[in-house]
């Protein structure tokens, strides 16, 4: 069956798997599956340990996976983190499907997930094809301006080739960029480009890379928290709901 939906939007269970009696839970299993990152364990199997014990269901085990990473990589990530108005005449990598469709869900309504290394995450995914929605253009261009104001000299956005559709999308980015240039003030040069493996070309440049993909993280020189910055700036309203059991805000 066609995929019909004109928005970024929750899923129909997300109310219930989600809803604040589940936090503490969904918290729990942040620190627990962190726990055994942290000391070796493999992946799949501990998030199954975690997810069995605590009764998670399938969105809710991806939204703990999403959000946690070993004590390693977290100090790691917060080493080679630096913040958007320290990025000013820099180089800017941006991967392109990561902070897009998780600014598209935050637009939509849909739920975004503070993570424990202060990313936040969607539980979307692109499935081989890229679909516009009536948030595409309103998220490209808060990137857009949000990129133009740390005024980086030049930001490139990377989409994956094999995504159906990316040559649309880089038409449409390349034509807001347009758009954004008259209405401006600083404007860095910009560019999208087509690119077979992006995670490869993010992870050994030694720009700045915006993302929130867990394998960038890990090996790229330095990163910004640009969906972050984006939503906490732009989006009030955004279902961000903060998974990390040191933050927790009494639900």
């Amino acid at each position: 069956m066609p995929d019909k939906r004109k928005h970024r939007g929750r899923h129909p269970d997300d109310d219930r798997l989600f809803a604040p009696a589940q936090l503490p839970a969904l918290r729990s299993a942040v620190d627990d599956y962190a726990w055994l990152l942290t000391r070796g364990y493999a992946e799949v199997s501990a998030l199954k340990l975690v997810g069995d014990h605590l009764g998670l269901k399938k969105r809710q085990r991806m939204a703990v996976r999403r959000s946690t990473c070993p004590n390693q990589a977290l100090e790691t990530r917060e080493s080679r983190r630096v913040e958007p108005d320290a990025i000013s005449g820099r180089s800017l990598l941006i991967d392109g499907y990561n902070v897009l469709i998780t600014i598209e869900s935050a637009l939509s309504g849909g739920l975004v997930f503070i993570g424990r290394d202060g990313c936040y995450r969607d539980i979307a995914s692109v499935h081989g094809t890229y679909r516009k929605v009536e948030e595409t253009i309103p998220a490209v261009d808060l990137i857009i301006r949000s990129v133009n104001e740390t005024g980086v000299a030049d930001a490139t956005i990377f989409l994956d080739r094999p995504v159906k559709n990316s040559g649309r999308l880089r038409a449409l980015i390349e034509e807001r960029a347009g758009v954004t240039a008259s209405t401006s003030g600083h404007m860095p040069v910009w560019h999208v480009e087509l690119c077979d493996s992006p995670d490869a070309r993010l992870a050994e440049s030694d720009d700045v890379v915006a993302t929130s993909d867990s394998v960038v993280l890990d090996r790229c020189a330095c990163w910004v928290n640009l969906a972050a910055w984006i939503i906490d700036r732009n989006i009030p309203g955004a279902n961000a709901i903060d998974l990390r059991k040191s933050h927790a805000r009494g639900d």
